[in-house]
């Protein structure tokens, strides 16, 4: 049997035509080809864009539409030379929405819902977010699930749904600017205004602190043992709270031994009544 006798080789029959090695062949290379120049595409269109100033989460949403668009018209272009009709196309899609409909709904509402995040774009790529416990920086969106880097360098993969139903902060919109605030507990009978000089001086001297919003000092309450005081601050990186508030903590232990000023413990009185003979 020669070549073109085997490409010729009839397997089946789908629709008015039969289905050969040949055309078979010819779909699995037009849909693969489809996926290597969507791939292409993709990333030419995410450096161009990058190029003329649009931001990342931008440029990746852009480029990742794209793909899909080239991939759909690949797969088309792949089954209409297997002799499948687009209008059968659409009418089993409809077929298949029906049973998704019924049996795989949180997987169409990911699906749904990474279309919203593609085109509406309420979180970028890069953007510094927390949903539910989760706080960490987001470093793919897909069309089912999106991935976040946490803190601890682990990924984590969420459902696209949580993150258009789910209460969503995104620390990097408008700004990566963050206020952070650390509370201390100072013993009654110090004086206010040496408490507020000591914790503005050491906010002042530490790095990533802004000078603009200025550092303040607030008295929160009376507590049953000590006066509470906040300080607050605005750092550059919202990422950096953690770490940043640390530093501010043991600079103030450092600051408030060194000026005399003491941080009281709960003290309780307990009264012991003899009973009676």
């Amino acid at each position: 049997m020669g070549l073109r006798e085997y490409l010729d080789y009839e397997l089946f029959r789908l629709g008015p035509g039969p289905i050969t090695v040949g055309t078979l062949f010819t779909c699995v290379l037009i849909f693969l080809g489809a996926l290597i120049v969507g791939r292409i595409v993709r990333g030419a269109a995410r450096r161009t864009l990058i190029a003329r100033g649009y931001p990342p989460g931008a440029a990746a949403a852009a480029s990742k539409m794209l793909y899909y668009a080239v991939v759909a018209i690949g797969t088309f272009v792949a089954l209409d030379t297997l002799g499948i009709s687009l209008t059968a196309v659409l009418a089993g899609s409809a077929v298949v929405l029906v049973g998704i409909g019924f049996g795989l709904q949180n997987i169409a509402q990911n699906f749904v819902s990474g279309l919203i995040l593609l085109i509406e774009r309420p979180v970028h790529e890069g953007d510094f977010i927390q949903v539910k416990d989760i706080r960490g920086t987001v470093s793919n969106i897909g069309l089912r699930a999106t991935r976040v880097i946490s803190r601890d360098e682990v990924t984590v993969i969420v459902p696209n749904s949580d993150l258009i139903t789910a209460q969503v902060v995104n620390y990097s919109v408008p700004t990566n600017r963050m206020r952070i605030w650390i509370t201390i507990g100072v013993a009654y009978g110090t004086p206010p205004e040496r408490v507020r000089d000591v914790l503005l001086a050491v906010a002042r001297a530490q790095d990533g602190i802004l000078a603009e919003p200025p550092p303040e000092v607030r008295l929160e309450k009376f507590g049953d043992s000590s006066l509470d005081y906040s300080l607050l601050c605005w750092i550059a990186e919202a990422r950096e709270d953690l770490r940043t508030m640390s530093r501010l903590r043991l600079a103030v232990v450092c600051a408030f031994e060194q000026a005399g000023i003491r941080i009281p413990f709960p003290q309780r009185e307990v009264h012991l009544i003899q009973p009676r003979t």
